[in-house]
């Protein structure tokens, strides 16, 4: 066996590379003056295929995040007498197991003659109400409340924060 020659590669810079590697070695082989060409080649194969199984997981893990569309808003008109009631469901149909939170919609000068509970929604200013008080809305939750108004508001995504 040959030693590896390659002045690019000094001793630092092979300790930088060994990671892990080198604690597979036999003692005697972990020395930076023991490494053979054989060894570099196999540390440097070693790396190259973690790099693309990190990429390729990565890439997969990415392609299944929850974004804004992922968040569905329903309204309906409720009651018939009296004040006019609405019916609003919040859904997360995200099936990644990342939930989305703190999120917040659109939503003017919400206000409703019957109380909202303020964990379900809250406004906080003039058109930005925070849903379910920032907390996750896990996969294929709902979110269900009613209000009641003279006319239905109109509510839509805002933002949120996605993992």
């Amino acid at each position: 066996m040959t030693k590896a020659h390659d002045p690019s590669l000094t001793p630092a810079h092979l300790l930088s590379l060994q990671i892990d590697f080198g604690s597979q070695l036999p003692r005697r082989k972990r020395q930076i003056k023991g490494y053979t060409s054989m060894n570099t080649s196999r540390l440097f194969i070693s790396i190259y295929l973690m790099f693309h199984f990190i990429l390729l997981c990565s890439a997969s893990f990415l392609s299944g995040l929850c974004t804004n569309r992922d968040i569905s808003i329903s309204q309906s008109r409720g009651s018939s007498t009296g004040i006019p009631e609405y019916i609003v469901q919040i859904a997360n149909t995200c099936l990644s197991g990342c939930a989305p939170f703190n999120i917040h919609f659109h939503c003017g000068w919400f206000a409703s003659a019957k109380l909202v509970n303020p964990n379900t929604l809250k406004r906080l200013s003039f058109d930005d109400c925070l849903v379910n008080a920032g907390r996750p809305l896990r996969s294929s939750q709902i979110i269900r409340f009613t209000y009641t108004n003279s006319f239905m508001y109109p509510i839509t995504f805002k933002s949120a924060r996605f993992c």
